[in-house]
């Protein structure tokens, strides 16, 4: 096993403004002039300085009312973190690496006062040759962390390059981007030793790397491919080989190759192999792989990895076809879904199956992210109980850990993960592409084993960012060369597209108005009106990677971090403000503001300087109340339901639609499970793991086989459809009854594999506000769902009694406690 020396823990962090002789320090030493008359606190690592500080009782709660603006001032500070250890007794002789997994962000590091090492990218890991620094017994380590807004302005600008929300001090800066303020997340420019660093003993022989992929599977099981590198002292290779075995829950292989150099590759037999599936269509079987590096029957060296043995396929066209809407048929049991048009498509299949994806986006689990570990394990056990079998790692947040990916493998959810570039026209220098190439380079290796991992995106909307100003994402290297060459290089049998969406040459060459609409993969935000509106219903996604509506957070959770003073707005219909404020106005969702709440806004994410690019998300949110309901609440509880129900039924709608669009829509990744600060927006669990209604609802409508009431059709009739998204027939009972009423349909069916059916009809009138309760059984299991008819605006005094039974439909959930 390789010896470590674990240096997380307690440390001591001094800061102070960064000057410029500070910046031209090149040793140890001056921390100590420096950290004589500075401010120094206890600090925790992994940690960010802010949380330190908080502990130290310098700052308060960042999260709390308005004081996230308490930070600005510390973004030209800079850090220096310092503590000793001990070097065990036997490490005299040996080589060490000090490996430090997250240095946010622009790094020196020394040991006992030498230099070992600089680092400039808070998103890999960095690991430094130590060993001429080390020393018997009691060390001393050291890193400082400039200041990354005063090393921006030492950059030129280039005239083609624009930074997320007016950011161009992010462009440079290899952070997380949020970190500068998104619409959803807070201004939070930190630092700090975010993942655990330690030193760890370099081996002479040892396997440093190896790439596992399913090159077939076939009904006698699979054939693994296997590539690798390994060093040795040994100063000729003969008698050299690998040997591979690996280990599920129920099956085993076992395979030895010789190797006659120190890089090669085999094909390996897995006779009777398991397959890895997504969830919904079979077990996530996993293998234990341990690799031996071996000379005459002595193991020199052993690693073990985790892998999924299946095949992924993402098959897509450059354009969309028309905007298409499924229709039901008048009468009768027919099949409602319809196959992938040959010249307009983008299907995913594993294992050669296509595959039905309902998943979600994945944001920063919190703006600190050394806290994110603490929170991955919950999240990821609520996308596995929500349903999702795919989840979309957006381009605006750090690389998550192995741990979140490891937990995907295991639930079978397939992960789409974009590199860590947003929303920006990034610099095309020569430097920032190198630097580009090896950030992608480490991040590959890193996660390319993973049976979850379906596909790399080289950024998020950025093709639209060049488009939308007359410019030709093309002339973008970093997605259209750097990153699809890293991912042919370190991953070359996994699927690349450039952006999310991705807007192909085709569509540039000759750009017209509805360019966003041809695009086979499409964030569809639009109007953000009315969640039935021909926007959603029309559109020509044939997958469709953003779409979300607002939900207020639980009661529950503002009050933890909106003060009393502030807990409501001051706004509903006919309220009065004393003080408006300059900026409650009318708003671009129709919606007068009232008064202008500082806190409200804050946490919105108000844009912390530019009023041109605010989100006026409390507008939209009480606007998208007013839509369904007819009026706005003048109390804090009552909104907070009315907004969760509209999110609630609105998200429900969008995935059942998709749903009823397969296979020309073949998946939906909603925007998105939970938040990483608290706040109002369109997440479907709050910061504080707070349930919002729209979970139950999404919860209900992600099983594998469910029973949807579609929109009406040819004579006003509302299809029953039994949509089953699995691998074998299953017999479907299931009764919809009208509330208040009686039964209007019910029926056993044999659904056939991955295929959606209508089975009935319900009459309908232009005039109904009524309510459906769906029950089925699938299986040994019963399940449950809802469709609300008619058109808005409803009554929420009504929609509150119905929720109760809504409630107690299988899956149940406590309707008493719904937004508080």
């Amino acid at each position: 096993m390789t010896q470590r020396v674990d240096l997380t823990g307690d440390w001591q962090l001094s800061y102070f403004p960064e000057t410029a002789a500070s910046v031209a320090a090149t040793a140890d030493p001056f921390h100590d002039r420096a950290a004589a008359d500075a401010p120094t606190v206890a600090a925790i690592v992994p940690g960010n300085v802010e949380l330190d500080l908080q502990r130290a009782g310098v700052l308060p709660d960042p999260y709390y009312a308005a004081n996230i603006r308490l930070l600005r001032r510390y973004e030209s500070y800079e850090w220096w973190y310092t503590r000793e250890f001990d070097l065990p007794p036997d490490a005299a002789g040996q080589s060490w690496d000090l490996v430090c997994e997250g240095l946010d962000t622009l790094a020196t590091v020394w040991v006992n006062g030498q230099e070992v090492g600089r680092a400039a990218n808070m998103l890999i890991s960095h690991r430094f040759d130590a060993t001429s620094a080390l020393r018997p017994g009691r060390n001393r380590i050291t890193v400082r962390l400039g200041s990354a807004l005063n090393h921006a302005r030492g950059y030129s600008y280039e005239a083609a390059s624009s930074g997320a929300e007016g950011r161009e001090e992010g462009l440079y800066i290899r952070k997380a981007p949020h970190v500068w303020g998104w619409d959803i997340l807070p201004r939070a420019v930190s630092a700090g030793i975010w993942r655990p660093i330690y030193l760890e003993a370099r081996q002479p022989d040892a396997i440093e790397q190896l790439y596992f992929w399913t090159i077939e599977t076939h009904p006698g099981g699979a054939t693994i491919g296997a590539r690798w590198q390994f060093r040795t002292a040994a100063t000729d290779l003969d008698g050299f080989s690998l040997r591979f075995s690996g280990a599920s829950c129920e099956h085993t292989f076992a395979f030895e190759w010789p190797v006659e150099f120190l890089a090669g590759g085999c094909r390996i037999p897995a006779p009777g192999a398991q397959l890895w599936w997504p969830r919904g269509y079979g077990a996530a079987h996993l293998y234990t792989v341990t690799t031996q590096l071996c000379r005459a029957g002595k193991v020199l060296a052993e690693r073990t990895d985790r892998i999924g043995i299946r095949t992924v396929v993402i098959d897509r066209t450059e354009t969309a076809g028309q905007a298409w809407s499924p229709e039901a048929a008048a009468s009768g049991i027919v099949r409602h879904d319809r196959p992938p048009d040959p010249a307009s498509h983008f299907v995913i299949y594993v294992n050669g199956e296509p595959i039905m994806v309902k998943g979600t986006n994945w944001v920063p689990l919190d703006a600190f992210h050394s806290r994110d570990i603490e929170r991955v394990d919950r999240a990821v056990a609520l996308l596995d109980d929500i349903g999702c079998n795919m989840v979309r790692c957006w381009g605006g947040n750090a690389y998550e850990s192995d741990r979140f990916f490891d937990l995907c493998d295991e639930q079978g959810i397939l992960v789409w993960q974009d590199f860590a570039f947003a929303c920006s026209r990034y610099p095309q220098t020569a430097d920032f592409l190198d630097q580009a190439r090896a950030e992608a380079e480490a991040v590959t290796v890193r996660l390319r084993n993973h049976a979850c991992l379906a596909i790399w995106c080289g950024d998020n909307e950025i093709d639209g960012m060049y488009v939308n100003d007359g410019l030709s994402p093309e002339h973008n290297r970093i997605s259209r060369e750097v990153l699809p060459q890293v991912v042919h290089r370190m991953d070359p049998h996994r699927a690349f597209v450039p952006s999310s969406p991705y807007v192909p040459p085709v569509l540039t060459a000759r750009p017209t108005a509805d360019i966003w609409t041809r695009t086979p993969e499409q964030h569809l935000w639009g109007p953000r009106g009315y969640y039935k509106g021909p926007f959603y219903t029309q559109h020509s996604a044939h997958f469709i990677g953003e779409i979300g509506y607002h939900g207020c957070p639980n009661v529950s959770s503002i009050r933890r971090f909106i003060s009393p003073d502030a807990l409501w707005p001051g706004w509903g219909e006919g309220s009065q403000a004393a003080d408006k404020g300059p900026h409650a106005d009318e708003g671009r969702w129709g919606v007068t503001s009232g008064g202008w709440n500082d806190e409200w806004q804050v946490h919105a994410v108000y844009h912390w300087q530019h009023r041109r690019i605010d989100r006026d998300r409390i507008g939209l949110m009480a606007s998208q109340v007013r839509e369904l309901f007819g009026a706005i609440p003048d109390d804090l509880e009552s909104f907070a339901l009315a907004s969760q129900i509209v999110e609630a039924e609105a998200v429900k709608f969008f995935i059942e639609a998709t749903r009823l669009r397969k296979w020309r829509t073949s998946g939906i990744l909603w925007w998105n499970l939970i938040d990483g600060w608290p706040q109002f927006s369109d997440s479907v669990v709050d910061y504080y793991f707070g349930i919002k209604l729209a979970y139950h609802y999404i919860r209900r409508v992600q099983q594998p086989v469910c029973v949807i009431v579609g929109e009406p059709g040819p004579g006003k009739q509302l299809p029953v459809i039994i949509a089953n998204d699995s691998l074998q027939p299953v017999e479907v009972s299931y009764r919809i009854v009208e509330a208040g009423h009686g039964v209007v349909s019910e029926g056993t069916f044999v659904a056939p594999a991955n295929q959606n059916w209508q089975v009935d009809h319900i009459r309908t009138f232009a005039s109904d506000h009524k309510l459906y309760l769906i029950e089925w059984s699938a299986g040994a299991e019963s399940f449950g769902s809802h469709y609300l008819a008619g058109q808005p605006p409803y009554s929420l005094d009504q929609y509150r009694a119905w929720l109760a039974e809504i409630a107690a439909l299988p899956r149940p959930f406590d309707a008493a406690t719904v937004a508080l």
